[in-house]
């Protein structure tokens, strides 16, 4: 068929043939679109069953990105993590409109046209020597790249929301009972009776290989993963275009020499760059180095040993990542822990002999009502004594009698009186202000998580992993 169409290609014929198999071809991609067949469904999410389209989330986060600043901006397009944050922070606040606007549906509330007029005409912009102004009007919409429709449904959503959640913001007026509570419990004044117990007080000796062999079976020491990381920069000012530009091409070169086979070393030699190398990173011993911030070392520590990770723009430059060694987690070794798991040892002596000593301070004071080596203090919830003793004597009644564990020292403490404060009206007042914050606080977050089961979020993930992930 093929070498006929050659050799015939001028004859009438032939072009008839050629012209139905172009056609075929041709309508094979366009039948779809043309009977109505085609799959191009933009809804990212459903919240409540009403949809939203990827075009409202794009207006959404371009908005969103406008108000910030260069800085943060840059932060966003330079850091996956951020991205990824203020792409989900964008999705939750489109939610939250949607859910608030489907629940005034719900309830039946309506904004009339003639309101949505009145609200119009009043927005300062829209205005000329203090009425409104057609021209100023066409002109802000023009600039802004609106119609009149987006502006009327942007008004008449904002005054739904403010219809739904007027009952919910309403000031609360605290109860005096709970202000006075709430006062007295914060600025009281307790007096108690304490004995101090130290562990440095009794004296151990040292302790036998036996004993610290018995001690490491009960309290193994734990090596915490690590890694040997190494990396390779390029420097560059990444709000500056031109530079942008040219040292992204000299970035793209250093990964190709990577990926080619030469090392970080060689390759940041070779084109410039910094290369830094660190060993044994861990959990509690990472680099000063600003390059390994909370989402470098997560990503460090989700790679394999012997790999590099690809070019990852970050604000100072261009990085490649090699993860060189993994030391997995593991009991350190008997001997090379021997001198900690002594002093370990004879604090744990120490600690043992203090509370039988404690333990016999409180039986005593039990029976006879006096504490042996007492000192009488008068505390508040914040000062007067150690943190551990301040929460006791708040947490526990008037009159009773306890042991206080702390990291040198146990604590025999009797609670004897409590003193209220002397009433201050501005404090007074200031507490009752934070009161019915935080009760505000705590219905409108109760409210949100009613919304939230009322009208669930579903998002297209077809949609969701093209246009946004």
């Amino acid at each position: 068929m093929l070498e006929y169409l050659r050799n015939a290609a001028d004859k009438p014929v032939a072009k008839v043939l050629m012209g139905i198999l172009i056609f075929s071809f041709v309508g094979w991609g366009v039948a779809e679109w043309v009977f109505g067949l085609t799959s191009s469904d933009t809804t990212l999410m459903r919240v409540g069953g009403d949809k939203v389209s990827i075009q409202v989330y794009s207006n959404f986060k371009s908005n969103e990105l406008s108000s910030m600043s260069r800085e943060e901006q840059r932060k966003i397009y330079t850091d996956p993590g951020a991205m990824t944050e203020f792409q989900n922070n964008v999705i939750r606040k489109i939610a939250n409109i949607k859910r608030l606007e489907h629940h005034a549906r719900d309830l039946g509330y309506v904004v009339s046209d003639h309101k949505i007029a009145d609200d119009i005409r009043a927005v300062p912009q829209f205005q000329e020597n203090g009425k409104f102004s057609p021209v100023a009007y066409s002109v802000v919409l023009q600039n802004s790249g609106l119609s009149e429709s987006d502006v009327a449904n942007d008004f008449r959503m904002k005054t739904l929301n403010n219809m739904v959640l007027t009952p919910i913001s309403t000031p609360i007026k605290t109860p005096k009972f709970a202000t006075t509570a709430a006062y007295n419990a914060r600025n009281a004044e307790r007096t108690i009776d304490v004995a101090t117990v130290k562990l440095s007080d009794f004296k151990v000796a040292q302790p036998t290989e036996n004993d610290l062999r018995d001690f490491y079976a009960k309290n193994p020491h734990r090596v915490t993963e690590t890694r040997n990381v190494s990396y390779v920069m390029l420097p560059t000012e990444m709000d500056k275009p031109d530079e942008y530009e040219k040292n992204l091409k000299i970035a793209q070169k250093m990964e190709d020499d990577i990926i080619g086979g030469e090392s970080l070393a060689t390759a940041a030699k070779t084109h410039g760059a910094k290369f830094a190398k660190y060993e044994n990173i861990g959990a509690d011993k990472l680099p000063d180095d600003k390059l390994f911030d909370t989402a470098m070392i997560a990503r460090v520590f989700d790679m394999d040993a012997e790999t590099e990770s690809e070019m990852i723009e970050t604000h100072d430059g261009f990085v490649i990542v090699r993860v060189d060694k993994i030391a997995p987690a593991h009991d350190a070794e008997f001997d090379s822990v021997k001198k900690e798991l002594a002093t370990e040892w004879v604090r744990a002596e120490q600690e043992k002999q203090a509370y039988v000593r404690a333990n016999e301070i409180l039986v005593d004071l039990n029976k006879t009502g006096e504490l042996t080596g007492k000192k009488t203090l008068t505390v508040s919830r914040a000062n007067g004594a150690a943190p551990a003793v301040l929460v006791a004597a708040f947490k526990n009644p008037i009159g009773n009698n306890s042991i206080v564990s702390d990291s040198d020292a146990f604590y025999v403490m009797h609670i004897s009186d409590e003193k209220l404060p002397k009433v201050d009206d501005k404090k007074m007042a200031n507490m009752a202000t934070e009161i019915a914050n935080m009760a505000a606080r705590h219905i409108a977050s109760d409210y949100d998580a009613y919304l939230e089961r009322e009208y669930p979020i579903k998002i297209n993930e077809k949609t969701y992993n093209r246009f946004v992930k």
